[in-house]
């Protein structure tokens, strides 16, 4: 990489970082604003009874709260008919793996859950290593009401509603993540974002922002398709 910023010296460096930081703070306000908007969105009462299979067995959504009032759901892009999962979801998921205990502790299950059968989706924990809690709705409609999963009807069809607009989908699955609220026997959903909505949940993204060549993802054929698996690099790190 052949530098094309200026070099200057430490004094004008200094001055321009601390210009940059009066940016990144109204940013930190901005944001804190943001998240206090998503926190005020209405909810809208969860109705249907979803019962997902499990390592200890099935489970109920209620039961998935894991005795907490709060729960993230990482929709798994893992399609029933695919041998491995999406390797962009496995690096979101090496991001949430030890968070879920940081989280527990503060009144929140996190668990992903993916179409695929249960023993897939142990095959593929077991061979990432990963502890969090994976469950499988292939018997139920939870991807598909929550937005992360499309009939192969759907999509034949035409447009479906992904991240909140009409898009023209290829895949039956997709990236996602929900909140819900549970208050003794009401279940509510709070929160619902995809896309690129999921960005801001992996702290590799956040790192790569910070150094010269940013994510470097232009011209690629899509923004992460240097992703890999964890274990299937080329070269050690």
């Amino acid at each position: 990489m052949t530098t094309q910023h200026r070099v200057v010296s430490p004094p004008d460096w200094l001055a321009a970082r601390r210009e940059l930081l009066a940016k990144e703070k109204e940013f930190n306000r901005l944001r804190d604003e943001l998240s206090a908007a998503r926190r005020s969105l209405p909810w809208e009462r969860v109705e249907k009874d979803y019962v997902f299979d499990g390592p200890d067995g099935r489970e109920r959504l209620a039961q998935v709260f894991a005795g907490r009032s709060q729960l993230v759901v990482y929709h798994f892009m893992f399609s029933p008919d695919w041998e491995t999962p999406c390797k962009s979801c496995s690096w979101w998921a090496d991001n949430f793996e030890r968070n879920v205990v940081h989280l527990a502790h503060r009144d929140v299950t996190l668990v992903a859950i993916s179409r695929a059968p249960l023993a897939k989706l142990e095959a593929f924990k077991g061979r990432m290593g990963w502890t969090f809690k994976w469950l499988s709705c292939a018997g139920n409609d939870f991807a598909y009401d929550y937005g992360a999963s499309f009939r192969a009807e759907e999509l034949a069809a035409g447009t479906v509603e992904y991240n909140y607009r009409p898009q023209k989908l290829s895949n039956t699955d997709h990236t996602g993540i929900s909140v819900f609220y549970r208050d003794e026997d009401a279940i509510y959903h709070t929160y619902s974002c995809y896309s690129r909505g999921v960005d801001m949940m992996n702290a590799g993204y956040h790192y790569l922002d910070l150094v010269p060549k940013g994510r470097d993802e232009a011209g690629l054929p899509n923004r992460q398709a240097w992703v890999r698996y964890r274990d299937a690099y080329d070269t050690p790190a």
